[in-house]
């Protein structure tokens, strides 16, 4: 018979081991959009299952099949390498210093964390959403500006933008009804929503403040979900529920998706906003190129706890979505 502290001790060893074994095997969910939209009610229920409970555990889940067409996106990386191949002098053409980047270029290390003085090791530009003349926020958002120097380029990331538009319809519509939110709520709040395509380029590290800086400080997205439609290499962490860096590992033709602020405030913090990064290459001739579609309310949503996730009392007070955006671009170093 095993003495009484020999007998604790084995069990408390084997509870670190299980410990350590989940932590070890803990990955970002895979899911199947598809499943959701071609599949039987059973399928559909078992996404909405998926969805929900992987953003609430890591904040983050992986789309391996979608509707967006491949090419589409392929095309789109073909010409942001041209772009950001260009001159300094001729990317600064296209920098609107008075539209605190929410349209155009945006300069190698401009952007950084909040709470953090250190920029990031990166320049993007961004698309945003080409409304009717009828729109009531026409003149509200920023027109786009595009390349002159790149003839493909206004089509090519007007269609990639209106794909990536359509599929976070139905991410929502999935996740709405999880939520137990009314039908076409999302919809409807990201109708005319000031939606933005961002796509990054890395430029190789050599030669940078990598002691301070890195790619993409640790930051959560501001908006309502995250979609990462591809990157040409690895870097993306989450910070776990343990305090440890995780990594984001997609395939090809897959679709990372996070939670930002806004779903967190929405949801009383129950679909957190998770922290990550980019970090330094290992190589430091390498760059990296990424292509994030940032979804976001039209500006006059009103970002009010969910009936169902209230529990016992809300945690944030009512605000826009325009006034929000307004307050993090400040927090970042955009506006």
């Amino acid at each position: 018979m095993k003495k009484e502290g020999a007998f604790y001790l084995e069990n408390k060893i084997e509870d670190i081991l299980e410990i350590v074994t989940e932590n070890f095997n803990r990955q970002v969910p895979e899911l199947s959009l598809l499943s959701y939209i071609n599949g039987s009610s059973g399928d559909r229920l078992a996404f909405i299952d998926d969805l929900y409970n992987g953003l609430r555990d890591y904040g983050f889940i992986i789309l391996k099949d979608h509707i967006i067409d491949q090419l589409k996106v392929d095309l789109a990386y073909e010409l942001v390498h041209e772009f950001f191949h260009l001159s300094n002098e001729k990317k600064m053409n296209y920098f609107d210093e008075e539209i605190a980047g929410q349209r155009g270029y945006t300069p190698f290390k401009t952007e950084h964390a909040k709470n953090n003085p250190n920029p990031d090791l990166k320049e993007f530009w961004h698309v945003g959403r080409e409304l009717d003349q009828s729109s009531q926020y026409k003149g509200v958002y920023p027109e786009n500006i595009w390349p002159h120097e790149i003839v493909e380029f206004k089509k090519a990331f007007t269609e990639l933008y209106s794909a990536m538009d359509q599929t976070s319809v139905v991410l929502l519509e999935a996740l709405g009804i999880a939520l137990d939110v009314p039908r076409g709520y999302f919809k409807e709040m990201i109708n005319d929503g000031n939606s933005i395509l961002r796509t990054i380029h890395y430029p190789p590290t050599k030669g940078q403040d990598t002691h301070n800086s890195i790619r993409a400080a640790a930051h959560e997205d501001i908006n309502l979900i995250t979609m990462l439609v591809g990157a040409t290499a690895s870097g993306l962490q989450l910070l776990d529920r343990d305090g440890t860096w995780l990594d984001v590992n997609s395939k090809p033709g897959q679709i990372v998706v996070d939670t930002g602020d806004m779903m967190s405030r929405l949801t009383n913090g129950i679909l957190p906003a998770t922290t990550h990064r980019v970090v330094n290459p290992e190589a430091d001739s390498e760059a990296r190129y990424s292509m994030p579609y940032f979804v976001h309310p039209h500006s006059k949503a009103v970002l009010s706890c969910l009936d169902s996730c209230k529990g016992e009392g809300r945690k944030y007070d009512d605000i826009t979505a325009g006034d929000f955006l307004d307050q993090r671009l400040i927090e970042i170093g955009l506006k």
